[in-house]
């Protein structure tokens, strides 16, 4: 790596002059320390060569960046408004944590390798990537339509029935005994709004069905929570769910398991497939931009990268039961009598929430923006502003293949506050404002976690979503407020307007192309283009979904001149102060036209 200090004044007046230095680049080439290099251009502030005013840069070689722990970025790695830090890739930088699996054999009709260490340790993952391309966990059904469905709910004895022929590849019954092969296998079952990761503890058949029980804490929380239940209906449409995790469930090309006892990964490949370049990957979070409400980081800006291959492991360690947009449960239950809440409502559950992981996170900080860049190949979430964070800009993205939401704002109630309370925090900057999210591609994301979304933003004030598309997303396209409450919060004058929300609702109802939730005075739903939901046949009910919807205490927003191909919208439960205006296919065509990127 070296630095190129650049000069604005002649070579001549410099013998005349105090020397200025006006701004100063770090280059970086493929495979160099990325925190070396951030540590350098920190450095050039301190030292003050360069003008407390002038921007220094990063700049990305194209190739690999391979990280072993997540990016740094504090409040000493700070720029000025008119002189930013900027980390920019001359095209064709990645910034990656993932490790290529090498040494394969063939082995019958798989393709075998050895897991290989990372930092010492055998490396555990649940995403695998061959040939650029996401691969199957090993499951039990290649089309989801073909899933079995529960039979019955025991909250009692915490147990989930179903037919013995589901399991049935996953145990050996001798003797009235079931054992369980598949030590470390799990359940993923389709629940209303949301999925939930069950780790499998065992699995007892009687007769033509079957108990499962499942590993804490995932089996409290799942049995003492409310909402969302598996479906257990009248019509037979009770909740779908599917097996994986097992290598007894490994029978289909591009399918994929890895035997953390044994030590080997097993891949079934395609017709005729090589296998040129494999990787998992190894680490959650690759960027982590932090700083306090006082010693915040400022005025950073990515140009131009791509993120890429971040794991999220919680669910083989914890399980994962969401309440809603992967927001998952840490506590859960019923109250009984009933809590009335603010404005006489009545409130039957409590639940307190964890936060999904994500590539690239940003908290305590002001002004961060990311311009042009990737991400891909993720685990969890894509990008997350997700606390304490005041403007920036996410502009000419792209998010694709992300197991989670693509990018998620603000706070879904903190972790020790009850998630139906208002939030609403004293000192105000604790609350990420001004966010401005346009012009981004987001497709295929949530293609794990089935109940995330494309744009997911919480208790945000003042932000913009603005001429975005959103499409291939397993729910909802955007998701804006949190907390079901009508009461006034932190929550007001924000805006989304100009997107464009197509083929969404892959394997979710209880769903809408926009989705708000809470008090928000002063917000705006406009001049959006929504068409084309999908109809999967597991959905627990077919008429559940909408173009448009306005969930529980929404209040004071207006939803205006959407362009929507049908007239199927929903108000359920909310406050005071919203107006519905032309929405529906009679809007003018302009709307639909201009929706959606900019070029």
């Amino acid at each position: 790596m070296n630095i190129q200090k650049i000069l604005s004044s002649a070579a001549s007046l410099l013998l005349l002059l105090p020397m200025q230095l006006h701004a100063a680049d770090v280059y970086v080439k493929s495979g160099e320390s990325l925190n070396d290099a951030l540590r350098e251009a920190r450095e050039l502030r301190r030292l003050e060569k360069v003008a407390a005013g002038e921007q220094v840069t990063i700049h990305l070689e194209a190739g690999e960046y391979p990280l072993y722990e997540a990016l740094h970025v504090r409040h000493e790695d700070s720029g000025t408004p008119d002189a930013p830090t900027i980390i920019r890739s001359e095209g064709g930088a990645v910034v990656h944590g993932g490790v290529k699996i090498e040494g394969w054999k063939k082995q019958g009709r798989f393709w075998v390798a050895e897991t290989p260490s990372f930092n010492g340790r055998p490396l555990d993952f649940r995403q695998l990537y061959v040939n650029g391309e996401k691969a199957t966990r090993a499951r039990d059904v290649e089309d989801f339509e073909k899933m079995h469905r529960v039979i019955r709910n025991d909250k009692v004895k915490r147990e989930l029935w179903v037919p013995a022929k589901a399991v049935e590849k996953l145990v050996e019954v001798k003797g009235g005994k079931t054992r369980l092969k598949a030590q470390f296998a799990e359940m993923v079952m389709h629940q209303m709004w949301c999925v939930a990761n069950l780790r499998i503890k065992s699995i007892r058949v009687e007769g033509d069905s079957a108990a499962v029980t499942f590993h804490d804490p995932e089996q409290r929380i799942e049995f003492e929570r409310p909402w969302p239940q598996p479906m257990i209906t009248d019509d037979g449409r009770n909740s779908a769910f599917y097996l994986t995790n097992a290598y007894e469930l490994l029978d289909t090309p591009g399918e994929w398991y890895h035997d953390i006892i044994g030590r080997k990964i097993y891949y079934m490949p395609k017709k005729n497939e090589t296998l040129r370049e494999v990787i998992a990957p190894a680490i959650e979070t690759l960027v982590h931009v932090e700083g306090t409400l006082d010693r915040g980081v400022a005025n950073v800006r990515f140009e131009n990268i791509t993120f890429a291959y971040t794991t999220w492991m919680r669910p083989s360690l914890l399980g994962h039961v969401p309440l809603q947009a992967g927001m998952y449960m840490t506590d859960g239950y019923k109250l009984r009598p009933q809590m009335i809440r603010h404005n006489n409502h009545k409130l039957d559950n409590q639940g307190f929430l964890g936060r999904p992981s994500a590539a690239v996170v940003v908290e305590g900080a002001e002004n961060i923006d990311f311009i042009g860049c990737t991400f891909t190949h993720l685990g969890a979430s894509g990008l997350d502003y997700k606390w304490g964070t005041q403007g920036g800009h996410i502009d000419r993205c792209t998010f694709r293949d992300i197991a989670g939401n693509g990018i998620v704002t603000g706070s879904f109630s903190p972790a020790s506050h009850e998630t139906h309370q208002p939030y609403d925090p004293a000192d105000s900057r604790e609350v990420c404002s001004g966010l401005q999210i346009t012009n981004n591609l987001i497709t295929d994301v949530t293609n794990e976690d089935w109940g995330c979304v494309g744009i997911c933003a919480g208790y945000v004030r003042d932000i913009n979503i603005e001429h975005n598309e959103i499409s291939e997303v397993s729910y909802t396209g955007i998701s804006l407020g949190w907390g079901w409450t009508r009461t006034v919060n932190c929550m007001r004058n924000n805006r989304v307007h100009a997107n464009l929300i197509h083929h969404y609702a892959k394997h979710m109802y209880d769903v809408a192309g926009i989705y708000t939730l809470g008090s928000q005075p002063h917000s705006f739903i406009t001049d959006n283009c929504v068409h084309t939901i999908y109809t999967p046949g597991y959905a627990h009910d077919p008429h559940h979904w909408f173009y448009l919807y306005t969930d529980e205490g929404s209040s004071f927003i207006t939803v205006k001149n959407n362009w929507t191909e049908g007239e199927k919208f929903l108000q359920n439960a909310n406050g005071p102060g919203n107006v519905w205006e032309n929405n529906g296919p009679m809007v003018a065509d302009s709307i639909k036209v201009k929706a959606g990127i900019v070029k």
